[in-house]
């Protein structure tokens, strides 16, 4: 008989007001990439009614290479990704109310198809599976599903996954369709089915990693070749790759049936692989450790036993240092500047002079500082550059042409441009020519540069690799007068999509550098997840990601990628090749060197390439027992490593031992 009375008291008790809300539209924004989008909020209180007199402001929560937000909610997108926004609403005597919405930023309409590597020759009864790249007017990359046709499906048939067969002799031009983007593409079925098939490999024998070719002969039945055909290629067993012009690279030891398809025949061919064998032993031959600051760039003087050595984290100086002995580095001098970071540094080919760069001086001057070095154990500043540089240089490359002189090619944070300084009077540098991607200045950032044979190999972040001709003639380019070859661009979103799911949206990838050797320039990403490991500290809280990209260059004006390695754990940041070795600083991976000896396809880390591992943590750096390695410098065969929380590595890859002699019992 009480409860009655009991539920009445509990009616009767007064109800928490209703906090006030923040309503966002749109709700779920979404942006063509490279355009704008305004973002609305406002302030509702219990009963829904909008509240007047709240200050509201928008505020970038990740994603800061891809685009930005006005305070006044003003999205401009530079790129594809993913920008979160937090929006703040401020009211007198309320509590601060907020909000997070995450901005899609998508490609912008279907403008042109590509069909990659799609034969024109087929005969009666042969199937091929074409494969169709979508893309926006501005290069990036969509998931659209084509609308495939044919001209003649008596001849060429097409269904709705782009598998081809062939049916009758004849021609036919099939069709791939997305909106308005049009691709075409001829195919001529020859007369005549396959009578006798054969394959021939390279070689029969081999190393894992090692790239085998294969020839085709192809006969119809009164015994006529038949040329100008591609057959349909696969493996078994092992893991592999195999690409449609028949090239085979194997990653594990073995015996491998490569078989070639034509219509209704096949052919078979046996390859065998022992393993690649490069794992070699490491030597730390001398440490120099920082525990004041983090350490940024190394580099070498080209003709003295000298290092000089950047520093992070406020440390505002760049070190010089006597490696006379290699096992015992000293500290002879440094050059203070107001800076914050020197995070890049490199001398001229002559040794008379060196530059290094200002990234986050208090004063907004930043560019660069030009040295000399008369005594190179005591570098003496004699000039400062600055100009259109205030947001900052992150790298800086130093080049040496006969024809046009020495010149200083840098990045410009604020901008994405890269700046040609002419260099030829070292004290009195001068502008040269500035140039930058035709892109948005929320999405333009130029992270670094390498300089061969008279051609510029930009890292240009979400543009990918950008290649400019600064001097070779390809395009009639010279430094004052820059001029594209060719681009390198790729699906960044869709490449790192495992880090955006375990961190969120908003991280950080890029291409960030970049090393021409031989026919292939090496392209590493920089990657980072947007929020650390719920509840974790420490090293145990966040990790580098990312991808060396092995691109072919054989034709510069249409590079390819052909390869890739990514560390286990870790990621990729600078890289050196010497000889048939390429050296990379990995960040939480450490040091590693790898073979990249021959003609690379496939998975470079799965093909046992890796010689040398050198984790570079210790307990008397900056950051205790944990690596962060930078990059390397590699000279007479010694790797000059610099790791960001450990200081100065000098580290030896070591003879591989001799296999040890099994005896013979009689």
């Amino acid at each position: 008989m009480f409860l009655p009375l009991f539920v009445a008291s509990l009616s009767l008790q007064p109800q928490p007001p209703k906090a006030a809300t923040l309503e966002i539209s749109p709700a779920e924004p979404v942006v063509v990439a490279e355009d704008t989008l305004r973002l609305r909020a406002r302030v509702l209180d219990a009963n829904g009614q909008p509240v007047s007199g709240a200050t509201i402001r928008f505020i970038a929560a990740g994603g800061r290479f891809e685009g930005g937000v006005d305070p006044d909610g003003l999205v401009r997108s530079g790129s594809t990704g993913t920008l979160p926004v937090t929006i703040v609403a401020q009211m007198a005597g309320q509590p601060t109310i907020t909000r997070r919405v995450e901005v899609r930023m998508v490609p912008g309409p279907a403008a042109s198809i590509t069909l990659d590597a799609a034969p024109g020759r087929l005969v009666g009864g042969q199937r091929i599976v074409l494969v169709p790249t979508v893309k926006s007017a501005a290069g990036d990359v969509r998931s659209d599903r084509v609308q495939w046709s044919s001209s003649n499906t008596a001849i060429v048939a097409v269904n709705a996954d782009g598998l081809v067969e062939a049916k009758g002799v004849g021609r036919a031009v099939l069709t791939a369709r997305v909106d308005r983007a049009v691709a075409t593409h001829a195919v001529q079925v020859v007369a005549g089915r396959i009578g006798t098939l054969a394959i021939t490999p390279s070689a029969k024998d081999a190393r894992t990693g090692d790239v085998i070719r294969f020839a085709v002969s192809a006969k119809d039945a009164a015994g006529r070749a038949l040329a100008g055909l591609t057959p349909s290629w696969s493996f078994s067993p092992g893991q592999g790759v195999i690409d449609r012009d028949g090239a085979f690279t194997g990653y594990e030891g073995g015996t491998y049936v490569v078989t070639a398809t034509l219509g209704t025949q096949s052919a078979q061919a046996v390859v065998r692989l022992t393993p690649r064998d490069v794992r070699r032993p490491a030597t730390v031959v001398g440490r120099l450790p920082r525990t004041g600051f983090t350490t940024e760039e190394v580099w070498l003087h080209p003709t003295r036993e000298i290092a000089y050595l950047g520093t992070g984290s406020g440390g505002d100086r760049m070190f010089t240092i006597d490696i006379t002995d290699k096992a015992k580095p000293v500290v002879t001098d440094s050059i203070v500047e107001n800076t914050r970071r020197v995070n890049d540094i490199m001398t001229s080919p002559d040794g008379k002079h060196l530059v290094f760069t200002r990234e986050g001086a208090s004063d907004r001057k930043n560019g660069i500082v030009i040295a000399t070095l008369d005594d190179p154990l005591h570098p003496k500043k004699c000039a400062d550059y600055t100009e259109g540089l205030t947001g900052g240089v992150h790298s800086t490359f130093v080049y040496k042409q006969e024809k046009w002189g020495t010149h200083i090619y840098l990045t410009n944070d604020g901008t994405g441009a890269i700046h040609i300084i002419d260099w030829n009077d070292p004290c009195n540098p001068k502008t040269a020519a500035v140039w930058k991607t035709p892109r948005p200045d929320a999405g333009r950032s130029l992270h670094d540069i390498d300089v061969q044979d008279g051609l510029a190999y930009l890292s240009y972040w979400n543009d990918g690799l950008v290649i400019l001709d600064v001097g070779n003639g390809v395009k009639g380019g010279s430094p004052s007068n820059p001029q594209v070859v060719s681009q390198y661009k790729y699906d960044l979103n869709d490449m790192y999509r495992q880090v955006e799911a375990a961190g969120g949206p908003g991280f950080i990838r890029g291409t960030h550098t970049a090393w021409r050797h031989k026919n292939y320039v090496f392209i590493a990403d920089e990657v980072f997840p947007a929020a650390p490991v719920k509840g974790a500290k420490d090293a145990s809280a966040g990790r580098a990601y990312g991808r060396l990209q092995v691109i072919d260059v054989s034709d510069v004006s249409k590079p390819k990628s052909v390869a890739f390695y990514e560390p286990e754990y870790g990621g990729v940041h600078n890289v050196w090749v010497a000889g048939d070795t390429l050296y990379m600083g990995a960040y939480n991976a450490g040091f590693r060197a790898f073979d990249i000896s021959g003609e690379l396809r496939g998975d470079l880390r799965a093909q046992q390439r890796e010689m040398v591992h050198v984790h570079t943590g210790d307990m008397d750096g900056y950051v205790k027992n944990a690596a962060m390695t930078w990059g390397v410098v590699v000279r007479n065969g010694l790797a000059y490593v610099n790791d960001m929380y450990n200081g100065l590595w000098i580290v030896r890859m070591d003879p591989k031992p001799e296999p040890k002699k099994t005896a013979i019992v009689p």
